[in-house]
């Protein structure tokens, strides 16, 4: 047999970082056959799960903010969400509003932060965001504005944009004037110019021909494109409450990672923008529809490198609502409805900007939480993402280590996944192994 057939190639690289937190990708391929992939979360256990046990319900929102300086809003509303519905609780009219609203801002900071930052880069030739803003400086200073527009949405109704303070079971602690929001028109008028060209801007770039067959899961709701309230649908047929999720979803622990996969019926499935807009499209805005149907991109998309094109149209999206909400926008009698403290189960899912959020909370009746899980949209997706490489690697393997790490690393951060597991690849490692 020659050496093409038996020369095993180990390419490992040790660190992630260019985002938020820790890990490192290991492929292995013998010949022309991909033996492994293993996305590697070894960032330490963090352990929210466990000491949220013994805390009174009205702390866990600011807790579980702290789960994620990028999302934290996302962890809030999945938590109180599951929290009102133990209490029996449904937040309507203008608090409901303001949840959409702040839940816009985080989208468009997070989305921005991504498109403009972490991913544009590498369709255009550069190693990090600042070495691109040096040839691109108005480029980035749009990128960058945007982020700013959705923080200050962030600032505004949660009191700070990084762990945000005012969410709360029933509302919130404090809920703005009407002049306040007003005063954030003008600059979400500019978001919105910006927004269209932003999707126009990444969807000419030059995007590799791959389409894995996914499985969509995203919420569905019957009036609106989701942010808090929905069923949990998919591509392949599933249509079930969010209280049904656990007998679908399972985690499992895997030896190389600190982190849980999390599979559908025993498979890998998608979560995030392109699960969303393939699921939603028709809950999109006409300007929204419109300027999609201008990048000639076919849909449902099945191509993750068009992610950045999914998260641009909801930048777009966020900035629209934002602005409708505003516009019908009046202050309610109450900061927070009043809750009637009762022992149950709650679970409730959110969409965060990577993809849905599942929360499940067990109270007694002092409203002392006795157990709590959750499970979030990255250990969703990281069967997917091994997936993709697997696909994607055969077309690789030509290339040098150097050169296939990097494009692994696209591939990942395709995804976004949550910051704290990152996607920068800075140490290789390449093993080989001769013919036996």
């Amino acid at each position: 047999m020659s050496e093409k057939h038996t020369h095993t190639r180990t390419i490992a690289v040790d660190l992630v970082a260019r985002v938020e937190g820790e890990g490192a990708l290991r492929v292995t391929v013998k010949g022309d056959v991909v033996q492994d992939v293993q996305l590697k979360i070894f960032e330490p256990p963090r352990f929210f799960e466990a000491f949220l046990q013994g805390r009174h319900y009205d702390e866990v929102p600011d807790i579980v903010a702290r789960i994620c300086g990028i999302c934290p809003i996302a962890y809030q509303m999945s938590a109180v969400h599951a929290f009102e519905r133990i209490f029996g609780l449904r937040v309507e009219g203008a608090l409901r509003d303001l949840r959409r609203l702040i839940y816009c801002g985080e989208w468009i900071e997070s989305h921005a932060l991504h498109v403009y930052l972490l991913q544009a880069p590498d369709f255009l030739g550069y190693e990090s965001g600042i070495a691109m803003a040096k040839d691109h400086p108005a480029v980035v200073t749009r990128g960058l504005r945007l982020k700013k527009a959705g923080n200050a949405i962030m600032t505004l109704l949660g009191g700070r944009s990084v762990h945000p303070v005012s969410v709360k079971v029933g509302g919130f602690s404090r809920v703005p004037f009407r002049r306040e929001l007003e005063g954030m028109k003008d600059e979400l008028s500019w978001a919105r110019d910006a927004a269209v060209e932003t999707v126009r801007w990444v969807a000419g770039f030059d995007f590799p021909d791959f389409t894995p067959d996914y499985n969509d899961v995203a919420l569905r709701h019957p009036d609106e494109y989701p942010f808090n309230e929905g069923q949990v649908v998919a591509s392949s047929g599933l249509q079930i409450s969010v209280n049904e999720f656990e007998r679908h979803f399972t985690e499992h622990q895997v030896s190389y990672s600190t982190a849980l996969h999390c599979t559908l019926q025993g498979s890998p499935y998608l979560v995030g923008p392109l699960a969303r807009l393939n699921l939603n499209l028709e809950h999109l805005t006409p300007l929204a529809k419109q300027v999609l149907a201008d990048c000639a991109v076919a849909l449902p998309m099945r191509n993750p490198f068009h992610g950045i094109i999914a998260r641009s149209i909801e930048i777009l999206y966020a900035v629209e609502e934002s602005l409708r909400l505003i516009e019908r926008y009046e202050p309610p009698p109450v900061p927070a409805a009043p809750i009637t403290v009762q022992p149950g189960i709650g679970m409730a899912c959110t969409e965060a900007p990577r993809g849905i959020l599942y929360h499940r909370y067990e109270v007694d009746g002092d409203g002392i939480v006795r157990k709590a899980k959750i499970v979030p949209p990255t250990s969703q997706n990281q069967c997917r993402i091994e997936q993709d490489l697997r696909l994607f690697l055969p077309r690789l393997l030509s290339l040098p280590d150097k050169e296939a790490a990097l494009a692994c690393e696209r591939v990942i951060r395709c995804y976004d996944p949550c910051i704290s597991c990152a996607t920068h690849f800075l140490n290789l490692e390449i093993r080989r192994e001769g013919s036996a």
